[in-house]
């Protein structure tokens, strides 16, 4: 493992998400109410920047370009619409410092048909 200082507890209030550079890696901290979740910064459908597209509501990951939606606790995928998991990173508190395992770098294969 390899745990790197993301931000604060407080840099990331509740029910929002913000994006983070860590040595030359993004990653999305998610405060969804209970707990906070770390992610890439593109959703998996079509690479929209989810610091401006997720939204959170209820727990859920919601991206507003095509409605896809992730359970923040359980991971799992919500609705109808969504088609691909999303990639969590492990992530940890010590203190108000919130950690995130970086030892891979997490992206996705994203397919040419999904242009709609």
């Amino acid at each position: 493992m390899n745990w790197k200082r993301v931000c604060a507890t407080g840099d990331v209030p509740d029910h929002t998400l913000k994006k983070f550079d860590v040595d030359g890696v993004e990653i999305i901290i998610a405060n969804y109410g209970d707990g906070y979740r770390g992610f890439p910064p593109l959703c998996p459908h079509m690479e929209d920047p989810l610091e401006e597209s997720g939204m959170l509501a209820q727990g859920m990951l919601i991206c507003s370009k095509h409605l896809w939606q992730w359970d923040l606790s359980s991971g799992e995928m919500m609705g109808d619409e969504t088609e691909k998991e999303i990639l969590f990173y492990d992530v940890k508190l010590e203190g108000d410092d919130i950690l995130a395992d970086l030892e891979k770098e997490l992206s996705y294969d994203y397919d040419d048909e999904d242009d709609f």
